[in-house]
């Protein structure tokens, strides 16, 4: 109970600690078919579900996630639970292990073990059976003997995408003994498959991207965390801000952004948004108020940087020192896809760990320290938006300060790079995130291009004596990526790309297509495949609710039914039903 009736919100060194009982805020969560994998970046998968009606799935209480739903009349074992980052997987698993240790939920349960695969990472060279690694992790267990018919345990794996470990079901190792000895991996694997401690109930957590580590033979249940529905959302704004004035004011400005307020579905980016407008709307400040991701994210860092230090801490080491070697760390690491980093990972970026511990808001609110079970040091940024945001800032500053781009592995000579403008660096990363797999390079894109606006240079200057200079021209970045829209085939890239116009302060398409829409002509005009994925993005970014999609209003004498069908493809698969 003392561990887990706190909520760090963001922070874990500040003293600064909420009760989770008190914030709490039941969230969206739902049974799903399958744990198949999701390629698209996570914050696509939040708009597509923020269109979905609650009326389409199966909601499920976070205690509830071993009980059958009515009909249902097998036994659940292992439940997988997916979502993105920051949307809310750890804080349930917090909250189902509180409410168990108050006596309040799930009594049959008699042991929980919470590890997480951050920990688990830090063993993944050590030779144990499961008797030595519970007692490693948890030392009240060497006073007991877990049978594997009398004891009902729960095992909790928190973060399946964070594993460092080969786990190869196809293994055949196969071991039933808990005190036998062999890799933790193959413990793992074992306890998950069930020939280890049969009676167990397994729980494991994954952003969806990993999902599909455990074979869908192994789980009974899979669960998504769809984060905070439309009534949530303003209940935590209303429980987080004590001023309700304020906290009416929060919400009807992050309403008038449709793409703002389509990221607090993400619990994390609530708490952004109003660590940064609870502090803009209270005072009379005149200036601009957040309207795009890249103003919010740079508004937030300003805000960490200026959390003073402790007394009795002398100061050694310079702010933008500091976001610049962060900013390293957050690129480098983004490019593996790591979201979890060690000891090493920071000296590779010249991070002096104690230096880093001790440091401001950047590494109390946005940079996180853990000090596990096992003792040993783990990292991580607080949501992998804030690693995006501070991995675009250190590719800006790397061109802007420095004359280098950061994309380019072959070192050119800094007379070369300067008389190269930003716009070839921007060409640059619309390639390298129009060619990733999996878009984790989507946010990025979206940070980078809205760095170079105007008024994001006025916050930077803020934050960093030196932003350093060069040409640029933002009609010729704002061109090739409408050309990238004329020419690219996937919409859910194209979707991002008008994120990107976004960001650039650009609507000319979208205005054009508003215009179609409202005279009516739509039907009587033929479209170019850039004003298909206009029309594609204005619909999914509209505030209706897609409960009956009404093909018949687009299709005309220039455009027929199966033109119409195979270019809104996006929006049918989005849509509650088709006529």
């Amino acid at each position: 109970m003392k561990k887990f009736e706190c909520l760090y919100e963001g922070t874990s060194m500040q003293g600064k600690t909420t009760l989770l009982n008190e914030i709490y805020t039941e969230l969206y969560i739902t049974e799903t078919e399958s744990g198949e994998i999701n390629n698209e970046h996570e914050v696509r998968q939040i708009e597509t579900q923020s269109r979905r009606t609650a009326t389409e799935d199966t909601p499920i209480k976070c205690n509830d996630i071993f009980r059958p739903l009515p009909g249902q009349d097998k036994p659940i074992r292992t439940v997988l639970t997916k979502g993105v980052a920051g949307i809310g997987k750890t804080v349930s698993v917090q909250k189902f292990i509180l409410d168990w240790a108050e006596g309040k939920e799930n009594q049959d349960v008699q042991l929980i073990f919470p590890l997480p695969f951050r920990e688990i990472n830090l063993m993944k060279n050590k030779k144990l059976s499961l008797l030595d690694l519970l007692n490693f992790f948890f030392s009240e267990t060497k006073e007991m003997t877990i049978s594997c018919v009398e004891c009902k345990a729960l095992f909790i794996f928190d973060g399946l995408d964070e594993c460092r470990l080969s786990l190869d079901f196809q293994s055949n190792v196969r071991l039933c003994d808990v005190s036998e000895s062999a890799s933790v991996a193959v413990l793992l694997m074992n306890l998950i498959v069930g020939n280890l401690l049969p009676s167990a109930l397994i729980w494991i957590t994954s952003r969806p991207a990993a999902a599909d580590l455990i074979p869908s033979e192994c789980v009974h249940r899979v669960t998504e965390v769809r984060g905070f529905s439309e009534p949530q959302k303003e209940e935590y704004f209303r429980k987080r801000i004590s001023d309700k004035r304020l906290a009416k004011k929060i919400i009807r400005h992050l309403k008038s952004s449709r793409s703002l307020y389509i990221m607090c579905h993400i619990p994390v980016f609530c708490w952004i948004s109003a660590t940064v407008l609870e502090k803009m709307l209270s005072q009379a400040e005149s200036e601009e108020i957040p309207k795009t991701l890249t103003q919010m994210y740079t508004h937030f860092l300003i805000l960490q940087t200026n959390i003073k230090h402790d007394k009795d801490y002398e100061k050694k080491v310079k702010d933008e020192d500091m976001i610049l070697k962060l900013g390293k760390l957050a690129f480098q690491q983004l490019v593996k896809g790591n979201l979890i980093f060690y000891d090493e990972d920071l000296r590779e970026c010249g991070i002096d760990v104690t230096e880093a511990s001790v440091y401001s808001g950047l590494c109390t609110q946005i940079f996180r320290e853990e000090l596990g079970l096992y003792q040993g040091k783990v990292f991580c940024f607080v949501h992998l938006s804030l690693q995006e945001h501070l991995a675009a800032l250190y590719v800006h500053l790397s061109f802007t300060i420095n004359n280098r781009n950061v994309f380019d592995k072959t070192k050119q000579s800094s007379f070369l790079n300067r008389m190269r403008s930003i716009s070839k660096l921007h060409q640059r990363a619309v390639n390298e995130a129009l060619e990733s797999k999996n878009g984790h390079l989507d946010l990025f894109l979206r940070f980078i291009l809205g760095l170079s606006v105007e008024s994001n240079q006025t916050l930077l200057r803020k934050l960093l004596t030196q932003t350093g200079s060069c040409s640029y021209n933002k009609e010729k970045t704002v061109q090739y990526i409408k050309e990238k829209i004329w020419g690219n085939h996937s919409p859910e890239k194209s979707i991002n790309l008008f994120h990107c116009l976004n960001e650039l302060g650009d609507d000319s398409l979208l205005q054009e297509i508003q215009r179609y829409l409202k005279s009516g002509k739509i039907r009587e005009t033929k479209l170019s495949s850039s004003q298909w994925s206009a029309l594609v993005y204005v619909l999914l970014t509209s505030e209706q609710k897609m409960d009956v999609f009404d093909l018949k209003q687009f299709i005309g004498e220039q455009t027929k039914a199966d033109e119409v069908l195979q270019n809104l493809l996006l929006v049918v698969k989005e849509s509650r039903s088709v006529r």
